[in-house]
C-alpha cells in the first residue's frame, strides 16, 4: 500500500530539535517496517523548500540556500516521487467546489487531488484535523503510528 507524506512530516524531520522531530522520523520508518511505500507529490518539495527558506522568526526553518538544496535533494532520495499529471487539476477543482474550500485549505485539496489520481487513501500527517472532511481518505497521525494505536 502507498501513503502520502504530508510537507509537515518532511519540515518536522528536518528540524532534529523540534517536539516533534521524533515522531516525523519514527512514523515514516514504522510504515516503512509495515511494508508502506511512502511517497510524495512534487507540491510537497514546493511546500518544503518555502518553509526551509522562510525566516525562522516568520515559521520557516530559516536555513541557508546550501542546506535546502542538500535537504531537498536528500528528501528525493528518501521517498517515491509521484507525477504531476493533467488529471490533477480537474480532481482539484471537483474538490474545492463540492467542499466549498477556501483559502490556504486548498492546499490540501491538491494533496487531495494528487492521491486521488494516483489511487492513494492514506496520508500521514500532524494536521488530522484538515484532512477530516474527505471521508475516502484514511488519515495518519505519526503519534499514533509510533505506539501502534488506529
Amino acid at each position: 500500500m502507498k501513503t502520502l507524506v504530508d510537507t509537515n512530516i518532511l519540515a518536522r524531520a528536518a528540524e532534529p530539535t523540534h517536539l516533534l522531530y521524533r515522531f516525523a522520523v519514527d512514523s515514516v520508518a514504522e510504515l516503512r517496517r509495515q511494508g508502506e511505500i511512502v511517497c510524495l507529490v512534487p507540491q510537497n518539495l514546493y511546500e518544503f523548500w518555502v518553509v526551509c527558506t522562510r525566516p525562522a522568526g516568520q515559521n520557516g526553518l530559516g536555513m541557508s540556500f546550501a542546506a535546502a538544496q542538500t535537504e531537498l535533494a536528500r528528501i528525493k532520495t528518501l521517498f517515491t516521487l509521484l507525477e504531476d499529471t493533467s488529471d490533477i487539476f480537474p480532481q482539484w477543482e471537483q474538490l474545492v467546489l463540492q467542499y466549498q474550500i477556501q483559502g490556504k485549505n486548498a492546499h490540501d485539496a491538491r494533496l487531495v487531488a494528487a492521491m486521488m489520481v494516483h489511487g492513494l487513501s492514506r496520508i500521514l500527517t500532524f494536521n488530522a484535523g484538515d484532512f477530516q472532511r474527505y471521508q475516502t481518505l484514511t488519515v495518519l497521525e505519526p503519534q499514533k503510528v509510533v505506539s501502534g494505536t488506529p
